[in-house]
């Protein structure tokens, strides 16, 4: 009988050297990067429907990531269409061995022992064809009890990357080879060597095998990894769409990657990768997607509302307003609502140290953006000042917002599309278009959409104190407390 495939999705990482688009509270994988689709969602939807000529069937994807960015993890799958076998909840950043540890006892639970299929959630892979192709081709192996890995065949000496150097070809594998050694990063005459040679190709951080294999390996050179995320797994519980692990268990467990956890340590049978020429990226920093990016006759890569006059070879986005560059070469230049970067192409290393500087001096560009995902929708930040702050909220269709109340603030909301649901003190009412309504400090209140379409409603807050901590709940359909 044929194996059945399950795509694993992991959502680690922060990707800071992508600032300011790319924030703690939403990461790079949620970014659309390169297209329509976020990174996310075309990982979500890569391995989708990739082997079903040769009989083999693609489960819903599991998905493990960090709880701060759990709801708009899953609104974005749903806005893609992509139904989940299920979201793993991390309490805490333990690095991707124990992520896919957890993930392949999920998997377990179905029933038989399916192919998992290892994807980070913020690579870019412009050829889905040959991605598929490599996947089909690395299934046989790792339905034989083989570990696979995918690397990349170089296009230039990468000093960013870490190496796998390819062994013996395999008989009758096409484009598969025993694995010579993991290498990391090397430096430019390295990595020239390297590219000359034909031996090496870049790690690309993507594996396939059996989840009772990667269990079985793991627990041979990692025994602590495997017992701590065994602990973890057995203290999971479900909340609504999501899969927690014990936070205790699972924040003791070591940290470490599946290269050093196992891969590395593999007897040389066990190990095979599989060449790939899929145009694969992992967006480590703007200069690279400057590299990948469409250009036009002057060498620039320009999204969004941009104006470029004797600008050359460089990189610019504007997300809320006009960009306008001149006389640019070799630039980035990133616009959002709350954050603008310029700087020199061949210095993007350095924009991590502007995260640093930001939560150093405790300032908010570092975690969120001015536009914050709620489940029930999200809300944006239009304007503040002394004692006043002013949002536009936009709630979902059949959302609402948590019964609450605040002791320093009171708040006029004003409806300017949609029905709202008001629920204020003992009354419940319903708001239409240009109707507004007054939350007196201290009075419990809810805000609803009843209707068929989003629900936007502008509103101002006024007191003497406007954080967000200023928020007693009563009662919320999404867990929170």
């Amino acid at each position: 009988m044929a194996s059945r495939i399950f795509p694993v999705i992991l959502c680690g990482g922060s990707g800071t050297r992508l600032w300011p688009l790319s924030r703690e509270q939403y990461p790079k994988q949620l970014l659309a990067l390169t297209g329509d689709d976020t990174m996310l969602q075309a990982t979500a939807r890569r391995v989708d429907g990739t082997l079903a000529a040769a009989g083999r069937q693609v489960l819903p994807p599991i998905v493990v990531g960090n709880e701060e960015y759990r709801f708009i993890t899953a609104e974005q799958l749903r806005q893609a269409g992509v139904k989940v076998a299920a979201i793993v909840l991390e309490p805490a950043g333990r690095n991707t061995a124990p992520a896919l540890t957890v993930a392949a006892l999920v998997a377990l639970q179905t029933g038989d022992d399916p192919v998992l299929v290892v994807m980070p959630a913020d690579h870019i892979i412009g050829g889905i064809e040959a991605f598929r192709a490599a996947v089909a081709e690395g299934m046989t192996h790792a339905e034989s009890g083989k570990l696979v890995t995918f690397g990349i065949r170089p296009t230039h000496p990468e000093t960013g990357y870490g190496y796998i150097c390819a062994g013996t070809a395999l008989a009758g594998a096409g484009d598969g080879y025993g694995i010579r050694a993991f290498v990391e990063k090397p430096d430019s005459a390295t990595a020239e060597r390297y590219l000359a040679s034909g031996d090496y190709l870049w790690n690309s951080g993507i594996f396939m095998m059996r989840a009772s294999v990667w269990l079985e390996q793991l627990g041979n050179v990692r025994p602590d990894i495997m017992d701590g995320c065994r602990a973890a797994f057995t203290a999971c519980t479900r909340d609504r769409d999501f899969l927690r692990v014990g936070q205790e268990a699972f924040a003791a467990c070591p940290a470490d990657s599946i290269d050093y956890a196992v891969m590395e340590k593999l007897p040389a049978a066990l190990g095979v990768v599989i060449s790939l020429t899929a145009g694969w990226s992992d967006v480590g920093a703007w200069d690279t997607l400057w590299q990948i990016g469409a250009k036009d006759n002057s060498g620039n890569v320009l999204r969004g509302d941009v104006m470029a006059v004797d600008t050359h070879d460089s990189l610019a986005i504007s997300q809320s307003r006009l960009v306008a560059c001149v006389g640019l070469v070799d630039a980035v230049v990133v616009e959002t609502a709350d954050a603008v970067l310029v700087a020199h192409k061949n210095r993007m290393q350095q924009v991590k140290e502007i995260v640093a500087r930001l939560k150093r001096e405790g300032r908010a560009e570092s975690d969120a953006h001015r536009k914050i995902h709620r489940p029930w929708g999200y809300y944006d930040s239009v304007d503040a000042g002394l004692r006043f702050q002013v949002k536009r909220i936009v709630v979902n269709p059949g959302a609402s917002l948590s019964l609450q109340m605040h002791h320093h603030r009171a708040e006029h909301w004003v409806v300017v599309s949609g029905t709202a649901r008001v629920t204020r003190g003992d009354e419940t009412f319903l708001l239409a278009e240009n109707q507004s309504t007054y939350i007196p400090i201290g009075t419990r209140h809810r805000l609803g959409n009843p209707g068929e379409a989003p629900l936007e409603v502008i509103e101002v807050q006024s007191g003497t104190y406007l954080g967000e901590d200023d928020i007693v709940r009563f009662e919320d359909t999404y867990g929170r407390s």
